[in-house]
C-alpha cells in the first residue's frame, strides 16, 4: 500500500505506551450498545470482565450480549440519571447515524442534545471517565490531502446535518473536558465487521458488491478498519487517552475502486471497472432524496451522502499509535471478516438482515 496514502503505516517501532487498566469494580454504561460499532465496544469490555450496562430505546434487542438493559432515551435526562448511577465509566456510542430525516431537528436532538444531557449527568455523578465516539467526518481533510486531529476545521467545512450535529456535539464535549471533565474523543473511520446488522452504509457497499449490485464506482476514498480494532481503540482511549484530545481510529486509505477489488478478490467475483461521474451519483441523489421528501422514506441514494463522497476521506492514524499504543490489522483482513460474516450471516441466500 502507498505510503502516501497510509502516512500512519511506518517500518519504525513504535514507543511503548503504558497502558493502565482502570481498576474499577462498579459497572460500565454503554450507549448504542444496540448498533454495530456500540455492541463490539459492549462485547470487548464483557470479554475484559467489565459488567456492562447497555442504555437502550424500548423495543431495541442486543444479542450475545449479558449486558444489563436499562431503557431510556438520549434526550430524557430522567433515564439518563438512572443509567449512570453506581457506574464508573461511560462509552457513548450512541448517534442517529442518518444521512437523511424527515425532520433533521430528531438528529439534532439525539446527537448534541442527548450528549449534552449525558455529559452532565455523567458529570454530576462523579463518572471516572467518559469515552466519546465522534466521527472521521469532524476530521479537517486539506484539499487532496490526508487529515489528522490537528487539521483547521469549522463547522461550515460539515455536509450535511449528521456532521454538523457530531461536530457541535464534539465542541460540547470539548468544552467540558476544558472544565475538568475527564472526557476522551475518539474519531472512528469507516469500521466494517461482524454484526453489521442494519447495515452500515459501509457495510451496505460490501452487501451490495455480494450481491452483485455494484455495477460501477465512484472516485472516492475511505479509510477502512475493522470494528473490533475500534472497539480496542475505545477501551485503550479509556486507559490511555488524555482528556481533552481526539484520536483517530482507522487504518488503511483506499479509493472505492481498490476496496472493490478487494472484496472481488475475496468473493471470487469480478470487481466492476466502470467508474460513474460524480455528476450522475449527484443527479441520482436528488432525485432518490427529493422522492424520500414525499413519500417519507429512507432514499437509497441520499444527497448528503453523495456530497461527502466528493471528498476522499484519507486520514493519520498516527497520533492513536504513538499515544494510545492502536496497532489495527490490515483493511483486508477487515474486509474479508465483514464479507465472511455478511455470507455466513444467511444460508440461502445474501439480503439486508432484519434490524
Amino acid at each position: 500500500m502507498d505510503a502516501a496514502l497510509n502516512p500512519q503505516d511506518t517500518s519504525q517501532p513504535r514507543p511503548s505506551v503504558r497502558r493502565v487498566r482502570i481498576a474499577i469494580d462498579r459497572p460500565v454504561l454503554v450507549t448504542g450498545a444496540s448498533g454495530f460499532l456500540g455492541w463490539h465496544v459492549a462485547k470487548l469490555l464483557e470479554e475484559r470482565g467489565y459488567s456492562v450496562r447497555a442504555l437502550v430505546r424500548p423495543g431495541s434487542r442486543i444479542a450475545e450480549l449479558n449486558a444489563e438493559t436499562i431503557h431510556g432515551d438520549l434526550r430524557d435526562r430522567h433515564s439518563l440519571e438512572r443509567a449512570v448511577e453506581g457506574c464508573g465509566l461511560v462509552f457513548h456510542v450512541a448517534a442517529d447515524y442518518r444521512l437523511w430525516a424527515k425532520d433533521p431537528n430528531e438528529i439534532y436532538r439525539s446527537n448534541v442534545d442527548g450528549t449534552r444531557n449525558l455529559l452532565e449527568v455523567a458529570r454530576a455523578a462523579a463518572i471516572e471517565r467518559m469515552v466519546y465516539t465522534s466521527t472521521v467526518g469532524c476530521i479537517g481533510i486539506p484539499h487532496e490531502g490526508i487529515g489528522d486531529e490537528d487539521t483547521p476545521v469549522t463547522l461550515e467545512d460539515m455536509t450535511g446535518h449528521y456532521k454538523r450535529s457530531k461536530f457541535q456535539a464534539e465542541q460540547l464535549v470539548l468544552q467540558f473536558a476544558r472544565e475538568g471533565f475527564p472526557v476522551v474523543i475518539v474519531n472512528p473511520t469507516a469500521p466494517v465487521g461482524d454484526h453489521d446488522v442494519k447495515p452500515t452504509p459501509t457495510g451496505q457497499t460490501i452487501l451490495d458488491f455480494l450481491n452483485g449490485k455494484i455495477p460501477a464506482f465512484i472516485d472516492t476514498g475511505l479509510n477502512i478498519v475493522d470494528a473490533r480494532d475500534v472497539a480496542e481503540g475505545h477501551l485503550l482511549a479509556c486507559e490511555s487517552g488524555r482528556a481533552g484530545e481526539r484520536y483517530i481510529l482507522g487504518s488503511e486509505n483506499l479509493t472505492l475502486a481498490q476496496i472493490l477489488q478487494i472484496l472481488a478478490r475475496i468473493a471470487g467475483r469480478k470487481a466492476p471497472v466502470v467508474r460513474l461521474p460524480w455528476t450522475v451519483a449527484y443527479c441520482a441523489g436528488v432525485c432518490s432524496t427529493a422522492w424520500a421528501d414525499v413519500t417519507g422514506r429512507p432514499p437509497r441514494v441520499p444527497i448528503e451522502g453523495v456530497r461527502m463522497a466528493r471528498k476522499k476521506m484519507w486520514v493519520s492514524c498516527a497520533k492513536a499509535r504513538r499515544e494510545l499504543g492502536f496497532d489495527p490489522f490490515s483493511a483486508e483482513a477487515a474486509l474479508r471478516r465483514a464479507a465472511e460474516w455478511f455470507t455466513g450471516a444467511w444460508r440461502t441466500t445474501l439480503r439486508a438482515p432484519a434490524a
